[in-house]
């Protein structure tokens, strides 16, 4: 998946499994860190319960231009 294809998903807050693909790594993986140290992901990272969400614009900005 590429930061294109995150762009075209039509929804605002994206999934830890949306993440993961273009992180090339397992959603268990961006799930637990959100759970363990969410500030450690380096973007932005809403955490309801056992639901992790991530806003589609901040994301997409992070790998676009940094912090």
């Amino acid at each position: 998946m590429t930061l294109e294809d995150i762009k075209r998903i039509p929804k605002e807050f994206l999934t830890a499994a949306d993440v993961a693909a273009y992180l090339q790594t397992d959603p268990s993986v961006v799930r637990y860190q959100a759970h363990e140290d969410h500030a450690a992901l380096g973007f932005p990272v809403v955490v309801l319960k056992s639901r992790v969400k991530i806003p589609k614009d901040r994301f997409i900005e992070w790998f676009e231009i940094g912090r």
